[in-house]
């Protein structure tokens, strides 16, 4: 087992982690920029080392002084979290190479599936259905001819990219050549590599996802799937588990095929592969080689501790379940909640004067935030995670809009009142899940 492991990361994902490893009895270190020296997890690891300023580039994104932090507190093992360093295959290859465990899968795994051509090649080789695209990358010479097979509308996507950044709809022939440089342009600025790729636009699909663990060896398992369609501009605000309203001739052919991908390419850690699903169909569209924010509401149906998962894997125990002998109980909802003006959706860091988790049964609250913490200007947003459990569907989103009465953060804007009086209280949404333009036209609706 794993004896001392470092935390390259911040906020709720950090303090999730040291939970875990308190649960294995690794050690912990904590790291931090010289704008978090008050983050909450600082007061439970067994160390904690400074490692920079509060730009994310001299601090939390800065493979070398991560590498030397761990060095110098004597850990064995990185754990990446999500977002920053978890899913650079040179932060990995260099954890492995100063002869320390990556909480994570290899990095030539995390190269192909990071680029999202060569991961929809390697998946279609292994039986996973995938959105009707262009053959390898666009360029300007070949985009029409591409376009051609595809039909209009399409999208242009950049390789290497997420967060909509690189991304064009395109309706008509006529303007394909234009967007097609517009989306290069903005993907080699953004992410460092112009390459793109067209696959059919969805009018109107589900973002579903399925959450894997594999060992490595060719063994892997899921963890059932999750609706993750609730976006505003590409970025989700609410997820559940498992994706309502799939039939089992849709949704179990899936799963296997996931597990198979896994088995194939001898994936380790967790993993999440998503879909759009139209029409009771699925179409790959990308894997997250890493834990995903939404893990809690699949941790809540399955009973699986998914950091744990990944800390036991990592350290060379395997997989601690077979496929049969996990179930699906209940339903899980996650609201993200964020500090943000909620009409504004523009980021309103500050200090919180007064805060209380609601709590109860089947009621859950990742967050780092406490009465006085001063939410700093430079990282993400979103400061906790809402999680409720239930029998049924419509019990938890029940659950959730009280849990949601009681959450108190005083001193900051944030995202509840979205949470609480625009989506949970819409009836639409509550009969039944939504596609992925649900929220966008709702709120249109809304301020019209």
């Amino acid at each position: 087992m794993i004896k001392k492991l470092l935390i390259a990361n911040r906020g709720e994902i950090a303090l999730r982690i040291v939970r875990a490893c308190k649960q294995l009895g690794i050690k912990t270190v904590g790291v931090y920029s010289t704008a978090d020296k008050d983050l909450m997890h600082l007061k439970f690891v067994d160390e904690a080392v400074c490692i920079g300023a509060p730009n994310a580039t001299q601090s939390y994104l800065d493979i070398n002084v991560i590498l030397t932090a761990a060095e110098v507190a004597g850990a064995d093992a990185i754990h990446p979290g999500y977002g920053f360093l978890s899913e650079n295959a040179e932060f990995a290859e260099q954890v492995e190479e100063a002869g320390l465990t990556f909480i994570g899968p290899h990095a030539d795994h995390i190269r192909l599936m990071g680029n999202k051509v060569s991961a929809i090649n390697a998946m279609k080789k292994a039986g996973v259905p995938t959105v009707p695209g262009s053959v390898g990358a666009v360029t300007l010479h070949n985009a029409e001819e591409q376009a051609k097979d595809i039909g209009f509308p399409l999208l242009v996507k950049a390789a290497s990219g997420g967060g909509g950044r690189g991304m064009r709809l395109v309706e008509h022939y006529d303007e394909l050549i234009s967007q097609v440089q517009a989306a290069k342009q903005e993907a080699e600025v953004s992410f460092g590599d112009d390459t793109v790729y067209m696959e059919r636009f969805l009018k109107k699909p589900r973002h579903v996802e399925v959450q894997v663990l594999g060992d490595g060896n060719g063994n892997a398992i899921h963890l059932f799937d999750r609706d993750c369609s609730l976006q505003r501009r590409h970025q989700k605000v609410l997820e559940e588990a498992p994706a309502p309203s799939i039939p089992d001739d849709a949704r179990t052919p899936i799963l296997d095929a996931c597990v198979r991908a896994c088995e194939q390419i001898k994936y380790r850690g967790a993993g999440t592969f998503e879909f759009l699903y139209e029409d009771g169909e699925f179409f790959f569209i990308e894997m997250n080689t890493r834990v995903q924010v939404e893990h809690p509401v699949t941790e809540m149906i399955t009973g699986i501790d998914i950091i744990v998962e990944q800390l036991k894997i990592a350290s060379g125990y395997g997989l601690s379940y077979r496929q049969d002998e996990i179930t699906e109980n209940g339903h899980a909802i996650e609201c993200r909640i964020n500090a943000e003006d909620p009409q504004t959706f523009m980021p309103c860091p500050g200090t919180v004067e007064q805060f209380f988790a609601p709590g109860g049964a089947g009621v859950r609250f990742d967050s780092h935030l406490y009465q006085g913490y001063a939410i700093p200007t430079f990282y993400d947003s979103m400061i906790g995670k809402l999680i409720c459990h239930a029998p049924t569907r419509k019990q938890a989103l029940t659950k959730a809009v009280h849990a949601l009465d009681e959450l108190i953060i005083n001193g900051i804007k944030t995202n509840i009142p979205l949470h609480r009086d625009i989506i949970l209280s819409d009836e639409q949404f509550n009969e039944d899940a939504q596609n992925i333009h649900y929220l966008e036209n709702h709120l249109l609706n809304t301020e019209s």
